[in-house]
Parts: structure tokens; C-alpha cells; sequence
């Protein structure tokens, strides 16, 4: 567990021995664990910690805190800082926090970059949000299928690394389509004379760039993938798909699935301004003032019968706290019928005939029971 103690009387001042202390601790932190901490700390105390980070984190924790610290953070930077941060970041990285940094910081930061670099953020820019082409991965490792393991393997001792969630080869042909992949399972127990075309597997998981993220990722989790190819429409690779980002997605549908059922139409700072949290609140909750008159005239047309009988007055918390348990149950199976991608358009009106039905026979039984 991760804490961090402010003082009873506000910020401590600059000079201070606990910033130097809480300076140091930092510097030992991994970034989605910085990321976490300025997450659960109110705004003076969020930019303080922001201060003492040091500068070569700056552009991996902006990629981990969510999209409403992301804005406060980035309002605190300079230019220079911003500018500085985004030099640390990969292409694909630097695609995902494009959208949130100010339009010069980004020029600035194709300008200093080469022309493959510089090809590869424009394709990622040029892709929608929530979409596969603006979370592929530009770094992969690919072979030609004419080589032997052998020559695969030497080729493989010449990379420092292998980059990050590297499961798999991307084996092309002679047009530079794909053609299948090298799991490094099967390459290090091959024989090394054999040749590529022989150890590969050609039924492969790929995705196009225009493909849905939400779709990937529920594809991630039915076939347990690491990694996937990105092919275009003439099956040309032009990336890869990593399980890291794939388990954000998830969490970000999870997150705003969450939301949706609380009434909030995005994900809120917790120690956002006031008027921020009203901006993102009031919709819903006109949208129930309305819900609530209608439910007000329903008992107003039957107010003779309950000023005959005033026992019904007091069923009347019964019938909708029941009332209210059916809708939760009914949404809970919606929603994860949506996120799960299990439910079509063409599916409403049957699922809206079996709902209604299941509605019908409640009402029959546990309205009798209070009759």
C-alpha cells in the first residue's frame, strides 16, 4: 500500500526536509504507481507531487493517470515541459496523448522526428479515437518465410531487446504480406535447419486498423492472445496489437460502463471544481426529475382509492423499491450484454418481448403477494 501523509496545516514549504524525503521516494516509484497517487490527491497537493517528479517520468506518467488528471497536469506545464515530456515517449505513445497536448507541442515534436517516425504518427493520428489503428504498436520484429531458424535466431541476438509483449514473429512473403507467424515457443525448440514456411503457424488472429478497439480487445480475452497483427486491405503488416493495451480498453469500458449506470457521462477528477461535476451530473438527474413526475401522476390518478383505504399508502414504498430492484436487475443485463458484444440492433424488439414478459409475471406474483 502506497500513502502519502500531508500535513495537518496545508503544503509544507519548499524548503522543507519532507519534500526532499518525498522527492527521493519518488524517484523509487514506478509510474503507474506515481500516476495512482496524484489520482487520490486533491489539486494543491496533486502539483506539488507533480513538482517533485522527475522530468524523464513526466510523459510515462501522463499516459497512466486518466483523462481528467491528464488536463489538470498538463494546464500546470509549460511548453518547454510539455515539449519535453513528449520527447520520451515512443510513436505510439505519443499518438495516444496527441489529442490532450497543445497543437504546437505536437509539431515540434514531428519536426524533430524522421520520416518513418513521422509517417507512422501521422497513420496513428489519422485513425479515430477508440478505433485499432490509433493503439497499434510500431515496434514489432518481422522474418521472411524462406530462412531457416537458424538465421532467425542470429537475426534475433542482434537486438539489444525485444520489444515490450514480443510473443510472436510476423512472418511476411515475398509481396511483404502477411503470411503467417513464428511463436518463440516454436522457435527455440525447432530444429535450426528447418526452414520458417515449416514451423509457422498460418492461421492467424489480425486485425485492420479501421476495426473497432472494443472488438480487439474482447478478442484478446476469447483467445488468450499477447500480441496480434495489424494488416491493411491487402494484408500488408503495418502493426501489432499488445495485451497491454488492450487490458486498458477493457478497463475503460468497464469504467464507463460503471459511470453509465451511476448517470455520469464521463469519467470525473474526484476533486474536480464544483462546476465541473455539475456539468457532468445534471443531465441524468433531470432526466429522473422527469421520470419522477410521471411516476407522481400514475399515483395521483389512483389518489380516491388511497384516500378510501390509507393502508395502500404505505405499500406504496414496497411497490417501488420492487419496482426499482426489476430495472437494476434488467440494466445490469443489458449492459453487460453490450460490453460483452453479445447484443445486436436487430435483437431489441425480442429482447424487449422477453423483458416485458419477465415484467408480466413478476408483477402477477409478488403483486398478489402484497394483494
Amino acid at each position: 500500500m502506497i500513502a502519502l501523509h500531508v500535513e495537518e496545516d496545508g503544503i509544507v514549504p519548499a524548503s522543507s526536509p519532507a519534500l526532499d524525503e518525498l522527492q527521493q521516494r519518488l524517484q523509487n516509484l514506478h509510474p503507474a504507481d506515481i500516476a495512482y497517487i496524484l489520482e487520490a490527491l486533491p489539486l494543491d497537493e496533486r502539483l506539488l507531487v507533480w513538482d517533485r517528479v522527475k522530468a524523464q517520468q513526466d510523459g510515462e506518467i501522463l499516459l497512466e493517470v486518466s483523462d481528467a488528471v491528464r488536463e489538470t497536469l498538463i494546464e500546470s506545464m509549460a511548453p518547454a515541459e510539455l515539449l519535453a515530456a513528449a520527447r520520451q515517449l515512443d510513436t505510439d505513445e505519443l499518438a495516444d496523448l496527441a489529442g490532450d497536448l497543445p497543437r504546437q507541442v505536437v509539431y515540434e515534436v514531428m519536426g524533430e522526428l524522421d520520416e518513418a517516425e513521422r509517417q507512422q504518427l501521422q497513420s496513428a493520428l489519422s485513425y479515430p479515437e477508440g478505433s485499432i489503428g490509433a493503439l497499434m504498436d510500431f515496434e514489432l520484429v518481422k522474418i521472411r518465410a524462406d530462412v531457416s531458424c537458424e538465421v532467425v535466431l542470429r537475426y534475433l541476438r542482434r537486438f539489444d531487446e525485444l520489444p515490450h509483449q514480443t510473443d510472436k514473429i510476423f512472418v511476411l512473403d515475398a509481396n511483404e504480406a502477411l503470411c503467417g507467424v513464428l511463436p518463440l515457443r516454436s522457435l527455440l525448440v525447432a530444429d535450426p535447419e528447418a526452414m520458417v514456411a515449416d514451423v509457422m503457424a498460418t492461421e492467424v488472429v489480425s486485425f485492420h486498423p479501421e476495426d473497432e478497439a472494443r472488438d480487439a480487445a474482447l478478442a484478446f480475452e476469447r483467445y488468450d492472445l499477447v500480441s496480434a497483427p495489424v494488416v491493411d486491405e491487402r494484408g500488408a503488416l503495418i502493426g501489432r496489437l499488445t495485451v497491454d493495451e488492450m487490458v486498458d480498453v477493457l478497463r475503460e469500458e468497464s469504467d464507463s460502463e460503471v459511470l453509465n449506470l451511476a448517470g455520469l457521462k464521463e469519467e470525473e477528477d474526484l476533486f474536480a471544481p464544483v462546476i465541473d461535476s455539475v456539468k457532468n451530473r445534471w443531465s441524468w438527474l433531470a432526466i429522473n426529475l422527469c421520470t419522477a413526475f410521471v411516476a407522481s401522476r400514475v399515483i395521483g390518478a389512483f389518489e380516491h382509492s388511497i384516500n378510501q383505504l390509507v393502508a395502500l399508502a404505505a405499500l406504496m414504498p414496497i411497490v417501488a423499491g420492487i419496482g426499482g430492484n426489476s430495472g437494476n436487475q434488467t440494466i445490469t443485463m443489458i449492459v453487460r450484454a453490450l460490453a460483452m458484444g453479445q447484443m445486436q440492433v436487430n435483437q431489441a424488439w425480442r429482447l424487449w418481448r422477453k423483458e416485458l414478459g419477465v415484467s408480466i409475471f413478476n408483477g402477477l406474483i409478488w403483486g398478489g403477494a402484497i394483494g
